[in-house]
């Protein structure tokens, strides 16, 4: 008879995401301040800089409900990285179009959050980082993929503004 220690982690999986996650926000925040940017502002300008996206389509690719996309946007606007505009495709829809400067932060920031990741998994050896991102890509595209449906969703960890 297996004993439930034995199939069990080491630590509880939960508290490892969790904590890693945090920390890793936290890190992210920091460094992103430095040039006036929220992680948040950095992931609209990436992904506005792409190809025309509007802000519903980028709200969904960054996780973002409709009042944070707006607040997210207007800091944009206001930074003068971004402005909203008609698109080209559909002139009901309003898309964000990324500045000149806004392209050259948008730059920078992901420097900035490249090396953020990388000083992330710096203190693993090689083999270890292949492995520990090769694992969390099994899972995000595997079995939690997708969040699983409850009466009493789960709060999602509080994103740094």
């Amino acid at each position: 008879m297996t004993s439930m220690a034995a199939t069990q982690p080491s630590k509880d999986l939960s508290y490892l995401l969790d904590h890693t996650s945090h920390v890793l926000r936290t890190r992210m925040s920091a460094a992103l301040a430095e040039i006036g940017m929220t992680a948040r502002m950095h992931c609209v300008l990436v992904h506005a800089v792409e190809e025309e996206r509007t802000q519903a389509q980028l709200a969904e690719i960054g996780d973002m409900d409709k009042t944070t996309m707006v607040v997210t946007v207007d800091a944009l606007e206001k930074a003068g990285l971004a402005e909203r505009r008609p698109s080209s495709q559909d002139r009901r829809a309003r898309i964000i179009a990324v500045t000149e400067e806004g392209a050259r932060v948008a730059v920078q920031s992901q420097k900035i959050v490249d090396g953020v990741h990388n000083d992330a998994v710096a203190s693993l050896p090689e083999a270890d980082r292949k492995a520990l991102l090769h694992a969390l890509n099994l899972l995000v595209e595997g079995h939690l993929a997708t969040p699983a449906e409850s009466p009493r969703p789960a709060r999602r960890a509080r994103q740094s503004k």
